[in-house]
């Protein structure tokens, strides 16, 4: 019997490497980044609606902004209308976005929720697309969409689309401290080419250090190999970035990162009572709206719920 709906689990990710070569003429950045999701996850619900009744996207959860645009401005809301002019579906469709991973976070949470709605699409519809060919359609809504699909641990390289899976062993922990103001990714990257300005600045390459610290499921040698080139610029449109960082080297963490353009900040910690130690100090910081403790890698984007029509 057909499906009447799908729920769709999703990741989000944070950039264990993010190399950031100089800027083209055509306007964006060549970028070598090793991305790892984490155990965050938004569950995005897609229903089959009324015929003639349209698309309609709606959200909840605890980071439902009331500012995330409901119409076709939404990564998800494209999504479902790149799949239903491809493979000619009805568009008459309802998208519940339960949202738990921060908007504007530097953690591909649009990008994630258009990735749920590619591989829930496929399943809804009993489309049998190829995975390769889910995150090749990604790819045409943001670089990021193909990592959302794909999960675990992966390098990117171009604009950071171009993925190639990557050998980790082991499980790792990570606290992510939040804020409440998100950062403009296309503003990071300005204020990073302000900063380097005049500057030699190279295409980027993989960090074999960190490669060969996830082969060895090392977390000391990650935490220091752990690098992004954006962070100077996030620090510099967001200071209070530099008092988190701050916090987490006090409290021990084996690496700290701004994940891709920020603000969210992942500390790289030991175990359960250390990532609870600097979970409890972020948060009475002062300086961060919430700390989580996450463990990473974890799969892309999944079914984990199908409506039978009855």
């Amino acid at each position: 019997m057909p499906n009447k709906s799908v729920t769709v689990k999703v990741p989000a990710k944070i950039n264990l490497q993010l190399s950031v070569g100089p800027l083209n003429p055509d306007g964006f950045h060549e970028v070598v980044s090793v991305f790892q999701a984490v155990s965050l996850f938004d569950e995005v619900k897609i229903s089959k609606a009324k015929p003639g009744s349209g698309l309609a996207l709606k959200f909840s959860g605890n980071n439902a902004a009331k500012d995330l645009p409901t119409n076709s401005e939404n990564l998800a809301w494209q999504a479902a209308e790149l799949i239903a002019k491809k493979f000619n579906i009805s568009s008459d469709l309802l998208i519940e976005v339960k949202k738990e991973i921060p908007v504007a976070g530097g953690m591909a949470g649009g990008s994630a929720n258009a990735a749920a709605v590619i591989v829930g699409l496929d399943a809804l519809f009993d489309l049998k697309i190829s995975r390769a060919e889910q995150m090749t359609l990604g790819a045409t809504l943001g670089s990021d969409v193909p990592f959302s699909i794909m999960g675990n641990v992966a390098i990117g390289r171009g604009r950071g689309d171009q993925l190639n899976s990557v050998l980790s062993r082991g499980t790792y922990m990570w606290v992510l401290a939040f804020s409440n103001q998100g950062l403009s990714t296309p503003a990071v990257y300005k204020e990073c080419d302000r900063l380097r300005s005049g500057m030699n600045i190279t295409n980027p390459s993989v960090s074999d250090s960190l490669l060969q610290a996830l082969v060895n499921s090392d977390a000391k040698a990650l935490g220091k190999a752990l690098v992004n080139d954006l962070q100077a610029a996030a620090c510099s449109l967001k200071p209070a970035l530099r008092m988190i960082l701050e916090v987490g080297n006090e409290y021990g963490a084996l690496g700290s990162i701004v994940s891709g353009s920020g603000p969210t900040v992942a500390f790289l910690v030991s175990d359960p009572d250390h990532a609870l130690d600097l979970t409890v100090a972020l948060s009475g910081s002062g300086v961060v709206s919430n700390a989580i403790s996450v463990n990473a890698p974890v799969p892309g984007a999944k079914i984990i719920e199908s409506g039978i029509d009855k």
